[in-house]
């Protein structure tokens, strides 16, 4: 199993560019189970849960190539047939994100064999929603040996009304119902990038779907869709964990190819806290200055300060001046990588889905395991800013969401290598999910 191996205190310098959306990619390739047209995706990041969303289609009958070189980040994908309507546990147990393949499934074949997802190191994420929005557009549900069967003879447009956010659940029925027989409605959506992203996806494809970026959805049913090509959204996420990491080690770190407007609750805490920032057209510059000042956060749906930067925060947060109250609203159980921080050398007492740390704290390098991916990314930052060497295990974590995560840091300065299994090469001509 892969480790990473970081030397810290050495300031980040150079710049980074970030790659296309993971969670953007993901249900815009489910979207190729729509139509029997040609999909072609370009900026598709060469990540591991990708990989994964690849091998499910394939296995459904999907056609997927992949380009090399320059090329590496454009999919091409078509679903002339789906004679194989099934996302078997094998591959969903991977990553839960597989079940976007419901809503398709069930619009364009009629019928869908689905596996449960399991449990989930950051807490349960039950698909419920996604479910409840099926049954209301006309799906017949069942359990049985831990899938879900859905079934229909034709969908039909509904009202629907999410008891809460959910990005996955909103672009899993939003997709069954582009296909759907007349009006949808969707309510209390999420407003997340990325669910804009695939909506401007499916509108190329021929869908009719108003309201996008807002908390409804209103979807005209059409016959059938085509193909189309679409150009990913850049990864805020990775964004903002880079920013992060330039701010923790006092460099002067330009992380560029992003939407600073997707990263607004980030950046404008940063600032408050007393981070320098050059924000640009597609880039944000990190300047050194002095110590930032220990400031709160709460975790809330998008345009709120993302869940999914939280734990690097955190990382941020041990060498601030004084304390910060971190709170988690969005998932229970994410405050594992807490532990392993403390490891380090970390000031972090945990009451309840609050996380009070302390700072600066001077940290030391330890061997430390990642939990999920996004701790696996605050352990990164961690090690970074500590002194001695950090060993960081079970990184297949971090490879799920940020691309040769390893040659990136050492490209500004980071003293960071991968020891243990290597990842094989792929051979000239080979295909492969990018």
């Amino acid at each position: 199993m892969d480790k990473l191996v970081i030397r810290g205190g050495v300031p980040l310098n150079g710049t980074i560019r970030v790659g296309g959306a993971k969670n953007a990619a993901l249900p815009c390739m489910a979207a190729c189970l729509l139509t029997d047209g040609e999909l072609l995706l370009d900026q598709v990041p060469d990540v591991r849960d990708l990989q994964t969303t690849r091998h499910l289609l394939e296995a459904m009958g999907v056609e997927t190539d992949a380009g090399s070189g320059r090329a590496r980040h454009r999919v091409r994908l078509q679903a002339r047939e789906i004679p194989n309507p099934e996302a078997a546990y094998e591959l969903v147990k991977t990553m839960r994100a597989s079940t976007l393949v419901l809503g398709p499934l069930l619009a364009r074949t009629g019928r869908a064999r689905v596996s449960l997802p399991g449990g989930c190191a950051i807490g349960a994420r039950p698909i419920n929603l996604h479910l409840l929005g099926l049954e209301k557009l006309g799906a017949r549900l069942r359990q049985e040996h831990g899938y879900i069967v859905a079934e229909a003879d034709r969908l039909r447009g509904n009202h629907y009304v999410f008891d809460r956010i959910t990005v996955t659940g909103t672009e899993d029925v939003l997709m069954a119902a582009v296909l759907a027989e007349g009006e949808t409605v969707l309510e209390n959506c999420a407003l997340e990038p990325e669910v804009v992203d695939l909506i401007e996806l499916l509108a190329k494809m021929g869908a009719r779907i108003e309201g996008a970026g807002t908390p409804t959805l209103r979807v005209q049913g059409v016959a059938r869709l085509h193909g189309a090509s679409h150009r990913i959204i850049p990864d805020r996420i990775e964004a903002g964990t880079f920013i992060l990491a330039g701010l923790i080690t006092g460099g002067q770190l330009t992380v560029s190819g992003l939407n600073p407007l997707h990263l607004r609750a980030l950046l404008d805490r940063l600032q408050e806290a007393g981070a320098r920032l050059r924000i640009g057209g597609d880039l944000v510059e990190t300047l050194p200055g002095p110590r930032l000042r220990g400031l709160d956060i709460t975790t809330a749906e998008y345009p709120g300060f993302a869940t999914d930067l939280q734990a690097q925060y955190m990382a941020l947060m041990t060498q601030a001046e004084g304390a910060a109250i971190l709170t988690e609203t969005i998932f229970e159980n994410r405050f594992m990588h807490a532990l392993e921080l403390v490891r380090m050398g970390a000031d972090i007492k945990i009451e309840g889905n609050r996380a009070i740390v302390r700072g600066p704290a001077p940290l030391a390098g330890a061997a430390v395991q990642a939990s999920d991916l996004r701790a696996s990314a605050s352990l990164v930052l961690a090690a970074l800013a500590a002194e001695g060497e950090t060993i960081i295990d079970r990184i297949y974590h971090i490879d799920r969401g940020y691309e040769r995560i390893e040659e990136r840091l050492r490209a500004v300065g980071g003293i960071v290598r991968r020891i243990g299994r290597l990842i094989p090469q792929r051979p000239a001509g080979a295909t492969a999910a990018s």
